[in-house]
C-alpha cells in the first residue's frame, strides 16, 4: 500500500464480505480482521488479492520478526531514490538557470530524464496500472499520470512540434519523482522509528536457556523450553521464561515491567518474569509460562493490536481519503479545460492540471493518525503503560474523575507489621518471638504480616552475640502450622517446633502454648470478654492511636497478663499522594472507592490527599457508586486491580487496571499499568491526551495543506516541482510530527486539557 486511499479500497474489499469488520492500517500495514467461522484466512487473503495487493497470515511477534525484508525493501527504494536525484538535479538546474543553458541542452536534459521517469518512476507506473485494472485510483495514479504528462508532452515539444515551440517539462518529470522517492524514503525510515519501541520490547527477550536436566547443565533455544522445566539464571542473565524460583535468591531488575530502577528481591517460592535481569546471585527457576504464554509476549501482543487499531477521529480522514483520488483527478481535469476555454497557452493549462495532480497526493492524510498511535503506544509500552486499542485515547479525552481502589492500588494491598509496644519490663525482642511463635499457626494476613515483620525486626535488632534462647520442650507443632519458619536457625528467632496446643478462633485471635508460656495473641476485646485481660494505660492508648488512623491494633499475653500491642496495616504506596496530585494537576477529580470500613478509608485518603471517599462497598456497591458518578453527568475512570474490581472497571467509561492485580481486572480493563506504581495513572492520562492532539494537529495540517494548495495550483501559482517538493514536506512533517512523542517524559507537569 503506498497511501490511504490503498488502505480504504482493502478496508472496503474485506468488509463487503458477509460477517466480516475490518479495519486496515496504512501505517503499520496491517489488517485487523474478525470473521465468521463459515470463512477461512485463505478467503480473506483472496478478498485482498483481487483488489490488487497481497496479503499473509502474520506470525507471532518476534524480534526481528520481517526486518530483512523490510530493510530490502528500504534499501531497494534508497538505490532508487539516490539515482534519480542524481539524475534530476542537472536536469532541474538546466531548466531553471538560464546561465548553464548550453546548446543542446534540452537533449541532454532528455537523457538525463528518461531513466527517472521511466525506471525511477516505475513503482508508480506499475501500481497506477494494477489500480486501474481493478477500476480504481490511487496517489500512485496521481504521481503516474502527472510525471507520464510532464514526460510525453516533452517528448512532442521536441520531436513533433520541434524544439522551441513549446516549453518542456523534463525537470517536472523528473524532479518530482525524485522528490517523491526521496519523501516516500524518509517516510519508511520514520515509520521504522515509529515502531522502534515495539522492537525494543521484543529484543528483551532472552534467546537461550540453561536448562537444568539431573544435576546437568543444557543450553537450549528459549523456544524450547516447556512448562515444568528448570532452568539457571546466573548473575547477568536475562530470566529466559515467567516462572517461580525454587532455589537460590537475588536481586532481579525489574525495570522493565514497573519502569522503576530498584530491584525486586526474589527468593525460593517468588514469581519472576521472563526478560528481567538477574542482578544478584545464581537462581534455579521452574518454568510456569513460556512462548507465546509469557507475560512479554502478553505485553507485545496489546502493543500490536493497540497499534493495528484505528482512532474514531481517523474515519473522517478515511471517508475522506476513499474519494479524495477521483475528485483531483475530476479537479485536474476541470483546471486543463478551464484555462484553455480562457484563452490561455497550452503550455499555461498544462503546467497548472499536472501542479494540481502533483500537490494532492493525500500522503499526510493516511499517516496522521496511525504514525502518531504507533509512536504514542510505543512510548507507553516503554514507560509500562499497555493501551488496549486507539478508540481509548478519545476517552482520556472526556475523563473528568477518577476513581481508585483503596487496597492495591493507593495502598501496598497487604498487611505489615507498623509499630511494636512493649509493657514495661518486657523485651521487645521476647514480645516479638513469642507473637510470632503464636501466628505461625495461623493463615490470616494479620498472623503473616505479624510473623514476617518480628523475624525481620529480629534480624536487625540481633547482636553480634545472638539472642539466648529458651530450649523448646520435644513437643511437636500441630499439623495445620506451616513450615514457613521452621527451618530458621538463629537462636534468637521464631521456633515453630516450639508450638503446641494452637487454636484459631476466626476473626478474634489464636491461643497456644510455646516456650512454657500460655499465649494469648488477639483482639482486645475478645482478651477482656473471655479471658479477663485489660492493657494497661499506655497500651491502650497507644491502640487507640492505631485504630484512629485505620490500623488494626493486635494485643499479645501470656501468663494472664497483656505484655505489648503491636499494630498492623496495609500501608499507603510511597507514591500515592504524588500520584494524586499529579491527577488534579490534569484537571481531574480523584475519589477514594473501598470495601473497608469508613474510618481506614478516611485515614488512608488524608494520606494521599483526597477528600472524596466511598466506604464500605461490596464489588455490587463499586459498579453501583461508578453508576452514580455517570449518572451525574460524569466521565468517569476507574483504577483497581481486584476481582471485586472488573464489574466497575468494566462499568467505567475508562478503565485502567494496575498490571501487579488479576487477570479479570486486567480483562476488564482499556488500559493495563504494569507496575503497581500509581503515579501510572496520569502518565497514562497525559500520554493519550498527547497522542490525541498529536493526531489532531497532523489531521488539521494534513486537510488544510489540501484545502490551501489545490486551489493555488488550480489558478496556476505553483509550480509542479514546486509541488512536489511540498507534497513530500507534508508528510514528512505529519511522521515528525508523531516522533515527537517519543520524548514524552512523564515527569512534567501536563497541560490540561
Amino acid at each position: 500500500m503506498t497511501c490511504a486511499s490503498c488502505a480504504a479500497r482493502v478496508e472496503r474489499k474485506l468488509n463487503r464480505l458477509d460477517g466480516v469488520s475490518a479495519t486496515v492500517n496504512f501505517a503499520t500495514e496491517a489488517a485487523r480482521v474478525s470473521f465468521p467461522e463459515t470463512l477461512t484466512v485463505g478467503d480473506l487473503i483472496a478478498a485482498v488479492e483481487r483488489t490488487g495487493y497481497t496479503a499473509a497470515l502474520p506470525a507471532p511477534p518476534e524480534a526481528g520478526q520481517d526486518e530483512d525484508a523490510a530493510a530490502g525493501s528500504r534499501r531497494e527504494l534508497r538505490l532508487r531514490m539516490l539515482v534519480s536525484v542524481a539524475l534530476a538535479v542537472p536536469v532541474v538546474l538546466l531548466a531553471m538557470v538560464p546561465a548553464l543553458q548550453f546548446p543542446g541542452w534540452r537533449w541532454a536534459s532528455l537523457a538525463a530524464a528518461t531513466p527517472v521517469a521511466t525506471w525511477g518512476a516505475w513503482p508508480f507506473h506499475r501500481a497506477a496500472v494494477v489500480s486501474a485494472l481493478h477500476g480504481t485510483a490511487t496517489m500512485d495514479t496521481l504521481v503516474s499520470i502527472g510525471v507520464s504528462a510532464a514526460y510525453l508532452w516533452s517528448l512532442y515539444a521536441l520531436f513533433l512540434a520541434g524544439p522551441g515551440t513549446h516549453a518542456t517539462y523534463l525537470e517536472v518529470a523528473a524532479g518530482v519523482t525524485a522528490l517523491i522517492l526521496l519523501g516516500r524514503y524518509l517516510e519508511a525510515r520514520a515509520k521504522r522509528s515509529a515502531g522502534t519501541a515495539l522492537r525494543a520490547l521484543l529484543d528483551l527477550g532472552a534467546k537461550q536457556a540453561t536448562v537444568l536436566t539431573d544435576g546437568r547443565e543444557f543450553s537450549v533455544p528459549v523456544g524450547q523450553l516447556q512448562v515444568g522445566d528448570e532452568f539457571v539464571v546466573r548473575p547477568g542473565e536475562k530470566i529466559a521464561a515467567d516462572g517461580t524460583v525454587i532455589v537460590g535468591s537475588s536481586a532481579v531488575d525489574t525495570s522493565m515491567l514497573t519502569g522503576e530502577p530498584v530491584p525486586a528481591e526474589a527468593g525460593p517460592g517468588d514469581a519472576v518474569t521472563g526478560g528481567c535481569v538477574n542482578v544478584g546471585g545464581r537462581l534455579v527457576v521452574r518454568a510456569t509460562r513460556v512462548g507465546a504464554d509469557t507475560e512479554l509476549a502478553r505485553l507485545a501482543r496489546l502493543v500490536t493490536q493497540a497499534q493495528a487499531g484505528k482512532a474514531p477521529v481517523q474515519r473522517l480522514a478515511d471517508r475522506v481519503s476513499a474519494v479524495f483520488v477521483p475528485v483531483v483527478l475530476v479537479i485536474a481535469a476541470a483546471t486543463l479545460a478551464g484555462w484553455l476555454a480562457s484563452g490561455a497557452s497550452a503550455d499555461a493549462a498544462f503546467t497548472a492540471a499536472v501542479a494540481v495532480l502533483i500537490i494532492a497526493c493525500p500522503c499526510a492524510m493516511g499517516l496522521a493518525t496511525p504514525t502518531a498511535i504507533l509512536v504514542g503506544t510505543g512510548r507507553g509500552a516503554q514507560l509500562g503503560i499497555l493501551i488496549k486499542g486507539p478508540e481509548i485515547l478519545e476517552s482520556t479525552r472526556r475523563v473528568d474523575t477518577v476513581v481508585l481502589d483503596k487496597t492495591g492500588t493507593i495502598t501496598a494491598g497487604r498487611m505489615t507489621l507498623t509499630d511494636v509496644l512493649a509493657a514495661p519490663g518486657v523485651p521487645e525482642a521476647d514480645l516479638l518471638r513469642l507473637a510470632a511463635i503464636a501466628e505461625s499457626g495461623s493463615e490470616h494476613p494479620i498472623a503473616a504480616a505479624i510473623t514476617t515483620g518480628a523475624r525481620t525486626r529480629l534480624a536487625a535488632s540481633a547482636p553480634a552475640a545472638a539472642l539466648p534462647a529458651v530450649a523448646p520442650p520435644a513437643v511437636a507443632p500441630p499439623a495445620a502450622a506451616p513450615a514457613a519458619l521452621d527451618a530458621i536457625a538463629p537462636p534468637w528467632a521464631p521456633d515453630v517446633r516450639d508450638l503446641s496446643e494452637f487454636t484459631a478462633h476466626p476473626g478474634l485471635g489464636v491461643s497456644a502454648v510455646a516456650e512454657g508460656h500460655a499465649l494469648l495473641v488477639g483482639q482486645r476485646g475478645w482478651l477482656a470478654a473471655e479471658w479477663s485481660l485489660a492493657p494497661g494505660p499506655e497500651l491502650a492508648e497507644r491502640a487507640d492511636r492505631a485504630e484512629e488512623s485505620g490500623q488494626t491494633a493486635v494485643f499479645v499475653a501470656w501468663d494472664g497478663r497483656i505484655r505489648g500491642v503491636l499494630t498492623v496495616a496495609d500501608t499507603i504506596k510511597p507514591t500515592a499522594r504524588a500520584a494524586v496530585t499529579r491527577l488534579r494537576a490534569l484537571g481531574l477529580h480523584p475519589v477514594l472507592l473501598t470495601g473497608d470500613n469508613e474510618r481506614a478509608a478516611r485515614a488512608v485518603a488524608r494520606q494521599a490527599g483526597i477528600d472524596d471517599v466511598i466506604a464500605g462497598v461490596d464489588p455490587g456497591g463499586k459498579l453501583a457508586a461508578v453508576r452514580r458518578l455517570q449518572e451525574q453527568h460524569r466521565t468517569v475512570a476507574m483504577v483497581g486491580d481486584g476481582v471485586n474490581d472488573a464489574a466497575a472497571l468494566a462499568q467505567a467509561d475508562l478503565g485502567l487496571a494496575m498490571g501487579t492485580g488479576t487477570d479479570a481486572a486486567i480483562e476488564a480493563a482499556d488500559v493495563t499499568l504494569v507496575g503497581g506504581d500509581p503515579r501510572a495513572v496520569g502518565d497514562a492520562i497525559a500520554l493519550s491526551r498527547k497522542t490525541l492532539r498529536t493526531i489532531k494537529a497532523n489531521l488539521g495540517w494534513a486537510f488544510g495543506y489540501n484545502a490551501a494548495a489545490i486551489p493555488l495550483a488550480a489558478s496556476g501559482l505553483l509550480n509542479p516541482t514546486i509541488a512536489a517538493a511540498a507534497m513530500a514536506f507534508s508528510s514528512l512533517f505529519v511522521v515528525t510530527n508523531s516522533l515527537r512523542l517519543r520524548r514524552f517524559n512523564p515527569g512534567r507537569t501536563p497541560d490540561r486539557q
